[in-house]
């Protein structure tokens, strides 16, 4: 059996990380034979509850579990971390802006940052959960400078499963079958869910999403908005932000960063731009990628169409936005 790995989770004691840990602690996202310590941090009056979520954790007696460090300290929480799960943030909540979001998470991202210069390994993997996750990535990869920029990447993996399921949805097959959806941009309403490059898997082949629906009006006006807007319609019905999908999805990400993607597969990672596609670059832009020994590459000339150009725009001019936002805040 391997060394174990120390991986990090922020937020520990919230929502998402609280369905997050299990998904780490049982192996689906490092592997089946990959055991781990974990260090929860979270801040110091949330220690009581990160108590009971330990004692939960002892209650799973998950054998890839070999230590749990709870703390508030982020020079125990980060200390010679392999992975990070940067989770803890302000949730958004109903009738909240992302502007608003944005000048509270900011401070905390630029703070961890410092805190994975200082005492994680240099090797380790970021992945930003907390919103406004790329521009929070941008931060937090700013103030690691010892770091490679290409270590941290933003979750759009929750909007490529929700796309991935609306899709699998309209065309009546098992979601699993369905691969290739794009997210390009920002985890935000002006991102672009990209189907024009998705496949079926089925008995006789690998099938076309585009020809199988043979409807681009539904494509452009139903499906694009439907994914765009998911996150406020789940906050409407439950009253809280995505919970346990967003907890899936992270462990969805890191799988493949750790993991590597199957051949002929790729997946949406919210990464350091080099002006692929026409992005803005040195922002955190989600591009389809595909990962090999840990390192992510952007998939190239994928052929791209005007209605996405023209959405590629809206959402790369929101993320320079946002970045110029970040900064002043974190210059204050």
């Amino acid at each position: 059996m391997a060394q174990p790995i120390k991986v990090v989770v922020t937020g520990a004691a919230g929502q998402i990380a609280y369905s997050l840990i299990y998904h780490i602690a049982h192996g689906d996202v490092f592997g089946a034979d990959q055991p781990v310590i974990l260090h929860l941090l979270d801040i110091p009056p949330m220690m009581g509850v990160l108590e009971g979520v330990v004692m939960e954790i002892e209650d799973l007696a998950l054998p890839l579990v070999r230590g749990v460090v709870p703390t508030a300290d982020v020079s125990v929480g980060f200390n010679d971390v392999d992975a990070a799960f940067m989770v803890g943030a302000m949730p958004r909540k109903q009738g909240m802006e992302r502007k608003d979001l944005l000048s509270a998470n900011v401070k905390i991202f630029k703070d961890q940052g410092q805190a994975l210069d200082k005492y994680a390994k240099k090797s380790v993997l970021v992945v930003v959960v907390g919103n406004p996750a790329n521009t929070n990535a941008y931060i937090c990869a700013k103030y690691a400078p010892s770091i490679p920029k290409t270590s941290f990447s933003a979750m759009t993996h929750l909007d490529q499963n929700r796309a991935q399921a609306l899709l699998a949805q309209r065309l009546g097959v098992p979601v699993g079958q369905v691969s290739n959806v794009i997210i390009w941009g920002n985890h935000s309403p002006t991102m672009l869910p990209d189907a024009s490059h998705a496949q079926v898997h089925t008995d006789s082949g690998l099938l076309s999403v585009p020809k199988l629906i043979n409807n681009d009006t539904w494509l452009h006006n139903e499906f694009v908005p439907r994914v765009q807007n998911r996150g406020a319609a789940v906050i409407a019905a439950r009253k809280m932000s995505s919970a346990m999908s967003a907890a899936k999805a992270a462990g969805d990400h890191m799988r493949a960063l750790w993991q590597g993607t199957p051949p002929g597969k790729f997946v949406s990672l919210g990464v350091i731009s080099d002006g692929s596609y026409g992005a803005p670059k040195d922002v955190m832009f989600s591009f389809p990628c595909t990962v090999k020994d840990r390192v992510w590459k952007i998939v190239p000339n994928l052929p791209v169409d005007d209605f996405a150009k023209a959405k590629m725009a809206i959402t790369g001019k929101e993320l320079t936005e946002e970045k110029e936002e970040a900064l002043s805040v974190c210059q204050d």
